[in-house]
């Protein structure tokens, strides 16, 4: 029993360590890289920052997250057997989740190259789910909220058609909070420790869905030490496409517990979900960039960039903490009275936003990304 526990820490932690060594040591070769390659965010229009921006920053956190698993993988492999990673997180999963963060990857990567229109991000994220379900990585069962801990099975067409939407809605959330510099990559991070932690339970117990939380967390953090603001690099649709692809997925995989994912993750699929409501009221398209979003509310009423990102940090961290020690039902009853809190903070922080002549122009020097 010592053993198992010693080699579980060694692994969740030691690979932590390691995916968040090799980011920060990958994170400024990917920004060599981008320039070298032009693959810069420039100067102009809503895009504020005074200087090109190396955009793909995303491909740092995918190696660092690769690298730490391969890591880990040769350990077992050179010593013959189970070594570091207990026979329960030997998985066949592993390879769904390759599959899954490689076409995250691929699709991201390829709008950074060659920056495509909103539209065309959207249907690269319904191919990457498209992909996924056929891969056999479907939601079957979803929290019952007549019941604490108690599952619906859905049947097979809704399990497909839930899947795709929670695949695509937390591509699309991650992308519309990806407007501050540290933000999207911050609050993702907070998320995966989270779910981690969650995996860890005994009512859950999904050991190879905490190794990937937090080895994605370590990758994360190493990165944002050059993506706070101001940042050095971006994220990029590289970056949102990879964590997006992961965070959903794994989350599937960790027994149903999308009800956790849905409270933690809550400050961006609540704002992008207000955001395309509001735009389709007004006659807009769904995907018009706008700076109708969270975190343009709190600059608009005088908040500073770092000020921001702390603040929905912190309201992150909180729905972390909740979502760690309530069952599903609360976490659904938590979801739902996020959603309307964030709703009234919305239309209170409207109601004191200056006007447009009023506005410091400082308050805008934030990664723009046309959502």
């Amino acid at each position: 029993m010592a053993g198992q526990i010693f080699s579980a820490t060694t692994l969740y932690l030691g690979s932590t360590i390691v995916a968040f060594v090799l980011a920060c040591a990958a994170t400024p070769l990917v920004a060599w890289l981008a320039r070298r390659f032009g693959l810069l965010d420039m100067p102009g229009g809503r895009r504020i920052h005074p200087l090109p921006i190396p955009r793909p920053g995303g491909l740092a956190i995918a190696f660092a997250f690769g690298g730490a698993v391969i890591v880990f993988w040769l350990i077992d492999r050179l010593a013959g057997g189970p070594f570091l990673i207990p026979e329960e997180v030997r998985s066949p999963r592993f390879t769904l989740t390759a599959i899954a963060a490689l076409l995250g990857l691929g699709i991201g990567l390829l709008d950074d190259i060659l920056e495509l229109r909103a539209r065309w991000q959207f249907l690269g994220y319904l191919l990457i789910a498209t992909v996924i379900v056929v891969a056999g990585i479907r939601i079957d069962f979803v929290n019952s909220p007549f019941d604490g801990d108690g599952l619906v099975r859905l049947a097979l067409p809704i399990a497909i058609g839930v899947t795709l939407f929670w695949i695509v809605g937390m591509n699309v959330a991650l992308n519309f909070i990806d407007g501050l510099d540290g933000l999207a990559a911050g609050v993702s991070g907070i998320a995966a420790i989270t779910l981690g932690g969650i995996a860890l339970l005994p009512q859950v117990n999904e050991p190879f869905v905490a190794w990937m939380e937090f080895t994605l967390a370590g990758a994360i953090a190493g990165f944002l030490l050059f993506n706070f603001h101001p940042a050095k690099l971006f994220l990029g649709t590289t970056g949102v496409a990879f964590i997006g692809t992961m965070l959903a997925v794994l989350s599937i995989f960790a027994t149903q517990k999308v009800a956790a994912a849905l409270l933690v993750l809550g400050v961006p699929i609540i704002d992008t979900f207000y955001v395309l409501v509001r735009r389709m009221l007004r006659g807009q398209a769904p995907f018009a960039p706008d700076r109708g979003h969270f975190h343009h509310r709190l600059l608009d009423v005088g908040l500073s960039h770092p000020q921001a990102v702390l603040l929905i940090y912190g309201i992150t961290l909180s729905l972390g903490a909740l979502a760690l020690v309530s069952s599903g039902r609360t976490q659904l009853a938590g979801f739902l009275a996020v959603a309307v809190a964030l709703g009234i903070a919305v239309v209170a922080l409207a109601q004191h936003t200056p006007k447009a002549e009023e506005l410091d122009p400082a308050l805008y020097a934030e990664k723009s990304d046309g959502s």
